[in-house]
């Protein structure tokens, strides 16, 4: 039985470490399969904690083994850093110029850590083991899939992975959930359209390859509302255009960049299909030859609603009623948090660092990005509890 107010105070009085320990790897971010000084940092604390683990590249998998047999549940925190500029009047300010935690990975690291030494604590009673998983790339290349390859969710098995995400729109105190799809499949999209250069005083000689584009560009906003049901989620966005060498030449060749995200595995086989046909009939019907480069990228992320339902029932139990948000739509944005979960039951879920009183609430990504440290400690109860919990089924 976990006593709930005795481990929220012992997650609470653990602050003053866990904010020590977020502010020394927000000082030293790095991109992702580059996490050498981050992976450093971390193998030192588990050092200090006495608990025992293993690398492999920048990655580290970290076990606490119960004394007695049971099941295993992972606890996932991504390493790496965005190349964005951070802002110079923190104290903790990155000190590699050019990369900023302004996703909240160093206090994902933190809660794990946390969490880490609050259940290392209780190791003895414990029917059951703790993994702790450390990835590398996930902002980049995508960390999860080669921990997975590389055995991350074996010796021992693994039964259950939970994982959470700092979220500066939900307030500091409460943890924001939803079953079912809570992030999108992310697909890179790369058009060529293919004319034929010539004099722009003589457009009829050649095929306009940049008017031939302006056409895909708009027939591709029919994707999303002509051709995926309005009660299902999708995007397509084109983010980057390129073509023509000089004003007075008509372009031979355009090329274009955009994403295709969606929820629904279905809806994202109609969706590229749709969008295949568009750029290759669009373009032909001008004459132009169009090509389609489709590049897939992270899976949906699919909670299990069992494992959403019991971390609402621990993140209750220390926080009330008043601390659980239910997520009505999920977020368009794409988490490999996804490829965990294809492999064994699980949820992701959202830890409200937001606090408009102390003026942080600024978006995922942005250089003024920051949390309210108060989320440290919730974090570190919700899963500790989550944990136990999982590990008494």
């Amino acid at each position: 039985m976990i006593d709930y107010p005795a481990l929220l105070a012992e997650a609470k009085a653990l602050k003053p470490w866990l904010v020590q320990n977020r502010r020394a790897l927000h000082k030293i971010p790095e991109p992702g399969d580059q996490e050498i000084k981050t992976q450093s940092y971390v193998k030192s604390v588990l050092d200090e904690l006495g608990i025992p683990y293993v690398v492999r590249r920048t990655s580290i998998v970290a076990l606490i083994q119960g004394g007695r047999p049971g099941p295993v549940v992972a606890l996932r925190a991504d390493m790496d850093a965005l190349p964005v500029t951070e802002p110079e009047d923190r104290p903790y300010r990155s000190g590699h110029e050019g990369y900023m935690h302004a996703c909240g990975h160093d206090a994902h690291m933190t809660v794990a850590l946390g969490a880490a030494r609050v259940l290392n604590a209780r190791r003895a009673t414990m029917a059951g083991s703790i993994k702790l998983l450390f990835q590398p790339a996930e902002e980049t290349t995508g960390g999860a899939v080669p921990m997975i390859a590389d055995g991350c969710l074996e010796n021992p098995h693994v039964d259950y992975v939970i994982g959470l995400h700092v979220m500066p729109d939900v307030l500091v105190g409460k943890v924001e959930l939803k079953h079912g799809a809570i992030n999108a499949a992310s697909d890179f999209l790369g058009i060529t359209v293919k004319g034929k250069g010539c004099h722009a005083a003589y457009p009829h000689t050649g095929i306009d390859s940049i008017v031939a584009a302006a056409q895909v560009i708009s027939a591709l906003q029919t994707v999303v509302s002509r051709t995926v049901s309005p009660l299902e989620e999708a995007v397509v966005t084109l983010g980057t255009i390129a073509g023509g060498t000089q004003n007075n030449i008509v372009a031979g060749e355009v090329r274009l960049t955009g994403t295709l995200r969606t929820t629904n595995p279905q809806v994202r086989e109609v969706a590229r299909a749709r969008i295949r046909a568009i750029v290759e009939g669009v373009c032909q019907s001008l004459g132009a030859e169009g090509e389609l480069e489709i590049v897939p990228g992270y899976s949906a992320l699919v909670n299990h609603d069992s494992v959403v339902d019991l971390i609402a029932q621990e993140a209750e139990a220390i926080l009330g009623k008043a601390g659980i948000v239910w997520k009505e739509k999920p977020s368009m944005g794409a988490e490999d948090f996804a490829f965990f979960l294809q492999e064994r039951p699980g949820a992701f879920y959202n830890l409200g660092c937001g606090n408009p009183e102390k003026g942080i609430g600024a978006a995922l990504h942005a250089r003024n990005f920051d949390i309210d440290e108060d989320c440290l400690p919730i974090g570190v109860a919700v899963q500790a509890a989550s944990a136990l919990r999982l590990l008494a089924l």
